[in-house]
């Protein structure tokens, strides 16, 4: 019995490393497939974990996704694919950077709340239309405050590593609503990644007012280690120890940094992602070059190998066949929502501020982007329990729809007529996009 566990256990091993073989391959296709229709490889990777998952590979004879994925190697997926998610974090997190802001700061933050505001009030509207017939997750009740708060907070993302890689690619990252829309999206995303912190906290808080005020007193605690503790704990160790190169024991000292920080949130109730996205908040920044290197680079790598893995394990969970007509109508209901959202809140904000209504209009497109940070959202939302698995299906649909749109309706325009001026472009360097 002893020897035929083992025999079991390394076979599971080895199929999961199979399976990660053919997610790197089908991901790696279809990032480069979608190129040619001016989209960012992190769809490719979107399409290609919905299609081996049961809406397009399941539709074959045989139930080719319990055999490729059986349902004994998907915790091993799992556990790969929240190291890749966290890891990724961190890079959001380090790669955040507030010269982003310098000279934009009242209309960025106009077009951020504003996009954010209305966003937010459509979904509540809209939550309280599909309440009813999602109220129920795996036979627990959730409360209407925690499925519209989070029906909120996913409606107001804007994916800033994605979009960041966008603007790069379409060469309008030093254009005037290209940089409008980067500084704006990382205001976003803050206020979302809040959004989905108190989302988090109220349905954690099970035992009532007393847990969740524990929850917020706890938060404010880790905030407070993190900026006045740990950041300054990690400025010394990199001024002490980092001169030309990174030493080891201090990147694993950054990497077990990473984990427990993560489980400190996981902890006090408010999701791995976070601690992630806090370490690499307060991680330094200088020297530069050398902790580029030395550090993001390492992370980038890993992120760009166990990521892909994420996406097969959210296509696992996405099912489109199962979806009803009446289903399909509230998918097009939260299309609708989502895309108007983002384009009234922002582009009325950017017209306000003088932008003509071309520009305007490019400014809500590029913040509708949402991709692999709605992934991220969901998938949270999944495992906090609240999202029921036909509301999971369409929200990961409306994500890859709006991420998908963005690219056809950015304007072909020469990057010399439209490019930001000397005095704009020394507002600062927009944030290097990690891999996605």
């Amino acid at each position: 019995m002893t020897v035929l566990s083992a025999q079991n256990s390394e076979l599971l091993i080895a199929v999961t490393m199979a399976d990660i073989a053919i997610i790197l391959v089908a991901g790696s296709i279809l990032g480069w497939l979608v190129r040619y229709v001016r989209q960012p490889p992190v769809v490719g990777e979107i399409i290609a974990g919905i299609a081996l998952g049961p809406s397009l590979l399941g539709l074959l004879p045989g139930d080719l996704p319990s055999h490729i994925f059986p349902s004994e190697v998907r915790p091993y997926l799992s556990a790969i694919a929240q190291v890749g998610l966290l890891i990724f974090m961190f890079g959001v997190g380090w790669g955040f950077d507030k010269r982003l802001l310098q000279g934009r700061h009242g209309t960025a933050a106009a077009v951020s709340i504003a996009s954010v505001v209305v966003s937010f009030g459509l979904a509540i509207g809209l939550a309280a239309l599909l309440y009813d017939r999602h109220d129920s997750v795996n036979g627990h009740h959730i409360s209407f405050t925690a499925f519209a708060l989070f029906m909120g907070a996913a409606m107001s993302i804007t994916a800033f590593p994605v979009l960041a890689r966008m603007l790069t690619e379409h060469r309008m990252l030093g254009t005037r609503v290209g940089a409008l829309a980067l500084a704006s999206a990382a205001i976003d995303d803050v206020l979302a990644w809040c959004l989905l912190a108190l989302v988090a906290a109220i349905v954690t808080a099970s035992g009532g007012s007393g847990q969740f005020a524990q929850t917020v007193v706890l938060s404010v605690l880790y905030i407070t280690v993190m900026l006045f503790v740990v950041r300054p704990l990690l400025s010394f160790l990199v001024r002490r120890w980092v001169r030309d190169r990174v030493p080891p024991q201090i990147f694993v000292v950054f990497v077990a940094g990473l984990f427990l920080s993560s489980y400190a949130t996981t902890w006090i109730g408010i999701h791995a992602i976070f601690g992630a996205f806090a370490f690499g908040f307060v991680m330094p920044r200088e020297p530069l070059g050398v902790l580029s290197e030395g550090v993001k680079r390492p992370f980038d790598g890993i992120s760009l190998v166990l990521l892909p893995v994420f996406f097969i394990v959210t296509g696992l969970n996405v099912n489109i066949g199962a979806l009803s007509g009446r289903d399909l109508l509230e998918l097009v209901a939260i299309i609708t929502v989502a895309c108007a959202g983002k384009l009234i809140g922002a582009s009325v904000p950017g017209r306000l501020a003088g932008m003509p209504w071309r520009e305007a209009g490019t400014l809500g497109i590029l913040m509708n982007t949402r991709g692999l940070t709605e992934l991220i959202i969901l998938n949270a939302g999944v495992s906090l329990g609240v999202l029921d698995g036909r509301m999971f299906t369409m929200m990961v649909v409306m994500a890859l729809f709006t991420t998908a749109l963005t690219g056809p309706f950015l304007p072909r325009v020469p990057v010399r007529v439209q490019q930001v001026g000397p005095r704009a472009r020394s507002e600062g360097p927009a944030a290097a996009p990690p891999p996605v």
